[in-house]
């Protein structure tokens, strides 16, 4: 079961909704959840960050999971919906493509061809956001969603290097792109 922690954004008519999904053992109050999400809020949406325990499970069904867990944040809004996925979150694609919802894809996981195939069917806005050091990251993959593409050398999939001061930077940079793909609606 997951559980919702909703960011306030200060606006009385929001743009609409974020959902932060998680990865398998990175929380939204992880670095680059949280700077989304941050994000998001500056450009006024309002955000519902998930917690959850996922379980291991074969790719059909967690695909089937993480949809169930999007559904389930999302419930009854209606409006725009702006999902924001690490990971395994990422697993939320085909959910998010079948409703026409857009999204940030941290990391995703590009070596599933089921990931891949829902990035591509989504025919909204997309982003999609991985380092060269990150085995899930594929970037011919990535460019056939046909998504803004994001890469960063040397990063891998917690978009960590060795130096921590370039660690740092990389995620000043992402959350940078985030923010200027957001002010381009």
């Amino acid at each position: 079961m997951s559980e919702y922690v909703d960011w306030p954004n200060g606006h009385d008519e929001p743009v609409g909704l974020t959902v932060l999904l998680p990865g398998r053992n990175y929380p939204a109050t992880m670095p680059l959840l949280t700077f989304a999400g941050r994000a998001a809020v500056q450009h006024g949406w309002h955000v519902r960050a998930v917690s959850w325990d996922a379980p291991d499970l074969d790719t059909e069904a967690t695909v089937d999971w993480v949809g169930t867990q999007l559904a389930e944040a999302v419930g009854d809004f209606e409006g725009r919906v702006l999902v924001v996925g690490k990971s395994l979150g990422t697993c939320g694609a085909a959910y998010a493509a079948a409703r026409d919802y857009e999204a940030i894809w941290l990391t995703p996981l590009l070596h599933l061809p089921q990931v891949v195939q829902a990035m591509s069917d989504n025919t909204n806005r997309q982003m999609l956001i991985g380092g060269t050091d990150d085995p899930a990251w594929n970037p011919d993959a990535a460019r056939s969603t046909g998504g803004t593409i994001t890469q960063i050398d040397d990063a891998d999939h917690g978009m960590f290097t060795d130096d921590a001061v370039r660690s740092a930077e990389i995620h000043v940079e992402v959350t940078r792109e985030i923010s200027r793909w957001l002010g381009n609606t």
